[in-house]
């Protein structure tokens, strides 16, 4: 017999487990996801913006709920074999909000989530505007999210806006309550450097998250810090949940360039170095794998047929 393949959450577990960082790249949809996989990470975070921005066409400021989120969250964590962490904005309500949405995401197949302690509606931690509810309040959606949980190793990590509104000094004293309601993880959002994340790391009694953004590129807010750099800083974990949503708008951006350069000049533009082939997508989707099911299932004449029994 098969030996069952390990829960999702459990396999987070002993990646965060291991020495060094794990690092973990935004996905919004099937493509993202399975690419992650494909590239070799061996983890993956979903975009809360991404998800916004993507399926709904929206910024991200608390426009989408919790049905959405979940069911794009679900189809994300089942096609792929490494584990899924979901943000989960700040629970969709108060702490009894926050139990049912735990419930729903642990369900689903993810590995964890983020819940946050902005106030509703939420708005992306890299924009101004921002505030935070009582972290008294906070600590107690930590407890429920923690209790509703089915699976102990189903990880929830607490996440804190408070640097835009109390400072380093607020998202330490945060972290500290946080743990000690129960969070996995400790993330605070736009943090501002190597010196405020090395405070938070030396300050926070469970392992702290980083956010990246882009990965690739900078932005106003938190600088691009190599991996190893935070490694040393002892950050265990890093996220990237922009570089691949905005990877796809500049690539998607070009290619709709050139094709209107084509469509103006009459000649025919093949950029193989741009695109993706069918071949590629079909063997990044399964497809294979699909059509060895379909000619397994087709084959009649390999099953055999009860012998007939003439009444006596």
């Amino acid at each position: 017999m098969t030996e069952p393949a390990t829960k999702p959450a459990r396999r987070m577990r002993e990646l965060l487990a291991e020495d060094g960082i794990v690092v973990s790249p935004g996905v919004y949809d099937g493509y993202s996801v399975r690419m992650v996989e494909k590239m070799g990470f061996r983890t993956a975070c979903t975009t809360g913006a991404g998800l916004a921005n993507s399926r709904m066409g929206v910024p991200d400021v608390g426009i989408m709920g919790l049905t959405d989120n979940l069911e794009a969250c679900r189809m994300m964590a089942r096609s792929v074999s490494i584990p899924v962490m979901a943000d989960a904005d700040t629970g969709y309500g108060n702490a009894i909000a926050v139990y049912h949405t735990i419930e729903r995401f642990e369900e689903a197949g993810l590995a964890g989530v983020n819940i946050e302690d902005q106030v509703s509606p939420k708005r992306c931690g890299h924009m101004t505007g921002k505030d935070v509810i009582d972290m008294r309040e906070m600590a107690r959606k930590i407890e429920a999210a923690c209790d509703a949980r089915k699976d102990d190793d189903f990880i929830v990590l607490a996440r804190t806006d408070a640097i835009a509104v109390e400072g380093i000094e607020g998202a330490i004293r945060r972290a500290r309550l946080y743990a000690a309601a129960g969070a996995d993880l400790i993330f605070a959002d736009a943090i501002g450097g190597e010196e405020q994340i090395k405070r938070l790391v030396d300050a926070s009694p469970v392992p702290v998250s980083v956010n990246m953004g882009f990965g690739i590129r900078n932005r106003p807010t938190t600088p691009l810090i190599p991996v190893k750099r935070l490694e040393a800083l002892g950050v265990k974990r890093v996220t990237l949940p922009r570089m691949l949503p905005a990877a796809a708008l500049m690539a998607m951006e070009n290619a709709l360039s050139i094709l209107k350069g084509a469509m103006e000049s009459g000649e025919v533009a093949d950029h193989p170095d741009l695109l993706y082939g069918i071949d590629d997508i079909w063997a990044l989707m399964g497809q294979p794998e699909i059509k060895a099911m379909e000619q397994r299932y087709a084959d009649l004449d390999a099953i055999a047929l009860p012998e007939d029994r003439a009444a006596s």
